[in-house]
């Protein structure tokens, strides 16, 4: 008797706590979802993050509700999403600072691989090189000498520290051995609006920002960062077909949630934002704007981000371990391998899928980024408590 009622108890025990976690995923959602920003609004993040949420807010019954937190180069929304309840109801909109190159450069409130459940990548695309119209370079040749003959004076703007925005200026500056100074913004306007008002004279940013101030004459674009001409953009050379080979880097962003959400509710997720991705008025529109679209499993984009962390985390310890050996008369060592790959399930195989696998050295960036932040103690973990980035 004792022992039937022990494991009366037991199943009791068990499926009382079972049960509701089953329920719940099952009658996921029951209430408003938001959906956090990594930067302001206007920027090619926001446009991409409500499309997909005006789309969304049909397809799962519920309003999604849009917040823009743009602070510390996206830092503060992951961290947001990070400490949210894992309940689904909270997701996030990032690109590669925040997930794979901030947490390489000082310590962040989180750990993307610990703390956050990857969802879905949702775009991906080359930035776009791109200068004041008054500047006398009609390419990338006449802008490097430009640069040459005017040492320390042009600036270039970026979307947000440990952005690709801010990685491909410094590359740029390695291999054509310029001197141009960074200025970070939080997002992408800001960034466009200096760099039209002449306070910077460069960046590098996706076309969405870039396009109406270069239809307007006000911007002039130059190549993008590719290995191979961007589809979308045909008519745009490349940076590395301009006398730089070894320049290639591509901007992306995906859905995210917090670890531990029930993987019923990430696969709706899943399952929904890759049907919007597919949705023809949502294909023309982002292409419109210069946005790829990709999609795919939860499992692809874990994949991504840690790609992404393994192909920069060398570059940028040679480039803080850089300025000691150039100090003492030094080399600083080369970085060999090929870009972090996306993998694309909805869509034949291009460059921006496979991107050509280089044989050729990328050079470290020296000086990426100023000693007090290139001496960060944030790191990845090397211990995998989340599966799907296995």
């Amino acid at each position: 008797m004792n022992r039937r009622r022990l494991l009366a108890s037991l199943a009791a025990a068990m499926f009382g706590t079972a049960v509701p976690a089953a329920v719940s995923a099952q009658a996921w959602p029951d209430k408003p979802i938001r959906f956090v920003m990594t930067a302001p609004a206007g920027s090619s993040i926001d446009v991409i993050g409500r499309t997909i949420a005006d789309k969304l807010k049909d397809r799962l019954g519920q309003p999604v509700v849009v917040e823009n937190k743009p602070a510390a180069g996206g830092a503060v929304a992951v961290e947001e999403t990070a400490k949210s309840a894992p309940d689904g109801y909270t997701m996030v909109l990032a690109y590669n600072g925040p997930l794979s190159i901030t947490p390489l450069l000082r310590r962040v409130p989180y750990d993307v691989r610990k703390d956050l459940a990857p969802v879905i990548i949702t775009t991906s695309q080359p930035n776009v090189l791109a200068v004041n119209a008054q500047l006398p370079a009609k390419d990338v040749r006449e802008l490097v000498a430009y640069a040459k003959a005017h040492p320390g004076k042009l600036n270039y703007a970026s979307v947000g520290p440990g952005s690709s925005s801010h990685l491909n200026g410094e590359l740029l500056k390695s291999l054509a051995g310029i001197d141009i100074v960074h200025v970070p913004f939080n997002g992408s306007p800001p960034a466009v609006t200096s760099t039209v008002q002449g306070e910077t004279q460069m960046l590098f940013a996706v076309m969405q920002p870039l396009q109406p101030q270069i239809q307007a004459g006000r911007l002039r674009a130059l190549a993008v960062t590719s290995a191979k001409r961007f589809p979308l953009l045909p008519d745009l050379p490349t940076i590395a077909e301009s006398g730089y080979p070894a320049f290639e880097s591509l901007a992306w962003n995906g859905v995210l949630v917090r670890a531990g959400t029930p993987r019923a509710v990430v696969d709706r997720l899943n399952a929904e934002i890759n049907a919007v991705l597919k949705m023809p008025d949502v294909v023309q529109k982002m292409n419109a704007a210069g946005f790829d679209l990709i999609g795919g499993t939860p499992e692809d984009f874990g994949a991504l981000i840690r790609a992404e962390s393994d192909k920069w985390a060398p570059v940028i310890k040679a480039a803080a371990s850089g300025s000691t050996r150039a100090k003492r008369g030094q080399p600083t060592p080369r970085r060999q391998g090929p870009p972090a790959r996306i993998r694309r399930p909805h869509a034949d195989p291009s460059p921006l899928a496979r991107p050509e696998s280089s044989a050729s050295r990328r050079p470290s960036v020296l000086r990426l980024f100023p000693p007090s932040v290139s001496r960060g103690s944030g790191e990845l973990s090397d211990g995998l408590s989340n599966p799907v980035f296995a």
